[in-house]
């Protein structure tokens, strides 16, 4: 299970990093708000389209959001109506590569957050990780070392990454549902309101050439993407699904190269190092000990054979199934990450 949400923290990266140098394109005959918007609208009715076309028989094996998870859900639109706003400006005054590797932020926002507030078990290697990423955000960001000023640019996208680590931990809490239902309602949800933001405001496109592209790099970059997130996020919780997610600014940063033929500066360079550093620790961080779990009644897709849902069913079941069922209380020693079956106390 552990291997597989790590393949999907993978994927869900390189989907999505592939984001910025693309969106940097689009930005020069797209107004920022509007091109948030375009994004967050093709993942909703891409995956939308992507569900038509689902069997039946998979989707009656995922649970529905219920009314209990309503306050996460109502918190994961504003954020990510935010979020990408952020996002898009910063990218109209910086680079794409710096966007892009400064997007690691997020880990160090998503752990800190996930700790405070939803009191997830951080271990001495993700913190040592969340320090290394936080210096080479740091140098990415000071644009001028002897008066120690910043970039505008650059605090945008760092205020984007905040945003989007206290989303990821109120949708790891969305987890255990249909990963496709809660990126129809991410996508159009965001969409809608950041579009009437946009034309409240007053931004128009200098033509209609741009709406396929952008919303075709909404459907991958943030909904295929997120699906992939989602998914990672059961198995590993929010704070490793972040590290694991850490790859997606070096795709982001690869392509830009490509794109723009960027040449990097010494400070750049050095930034990629520590970063890379930072998600090595992030990635191969490990967590066992004795751990007790209490009786839990709830409803998620599951199987009989991962060592936590041991319940009867009156007829024999193989395979993925879902319905309502109780866990029993137990103590016992693994290997495990803080998903929503491992958020006991330390």
């Amino acid at each position: 299970m552990k291997r597989i949400s790590i393949i999907f923290a993978v994927l869900a990266a390189i989907c999505y990093g592939i984001s910025s140098p693309i969106a940097k394109i689009l930005l020069e005959d797209v107004p920022p708000l509007l091109m948030a918007s375009m994004l967050y609208l093709g993942a909703g009715f891409g995956m939308l389209t992507v569900n038509v076309f689902r069997a039946k028989r998979t989707r009656q094996k995922e649970a529905r959001i219920t009314k209990k998870e309503l306050p996460f859900t109502f918190a994961m639109l504003a954020l990510d109506i935010a979020a990408p706003i952020f996002l898009m400006l910063g990218l109209t005054m910086t680079t794409s590569a710096t966007a892009s590797l400064l997007g690691n932020f997020e880990i160090v926002a998503t752990t800190a957050i996930a700790l405070i507030a939803f009191k997830e078990a951080v271990g001495r290697r993700m913190w040592i990780a969340a320090l290394f990423i936080t210096a080479a955000s740091v140098i990415l960001s000071v644009e001028d070392f002897s008066k120690l000023s910043f970039s505008l640019g650059s605090i945008l996208v760092l205020s984007a990454c905040i945003c989007w680590g206290i989303e990821n931990n109120c949708t790891s809490k969305l987890s255990l549902k249909d990963p496709l239902q809660i990126v129809v309602i991410k996508g159009i949800g965001s969409g809608v309101v950041s579009l009437l933001i946009a034309l409240l405001t007053g931004e128009r496109a200098s033509g209609l050439h741009f709406i396929i592209p952008a919303l075709l790099l909404g459907f991958f970059a943030y909904g295929l993407s997120v699906y992939f997130y989602i998914l990672a996020q059961r198995g590993l919780g929010a704070s490793r699904t972040s590290a694991f997610y850490a790859f997606a600014p070096f795709v982001g940063v690869g392509l830009s190269f490509v794109l723009f033929r960027e040449a990097p500066t010494i400070s750049f360079a050095i930034a990629l190092a520590v970063m890379a550093v930072g998600a090595y620790f992030a990635a191969y961080e490990k967590h066992e000990h004795i751990h007790s779990h209490t009786e839990v009644e709830h409803e998620h897709r599951h199987r009989h054979d991962d060592g936590h849902h041991d319940h009867i069913h009156p007829q024999p079941i193989d395979g993925e199934h879902n319905h309502t069922h109780v866990h029993t209380a137990v103590i016992h020693k693994h290997a495990h990450t803080p998903d929503l079956h491992h958020v006991h106390k330390h």
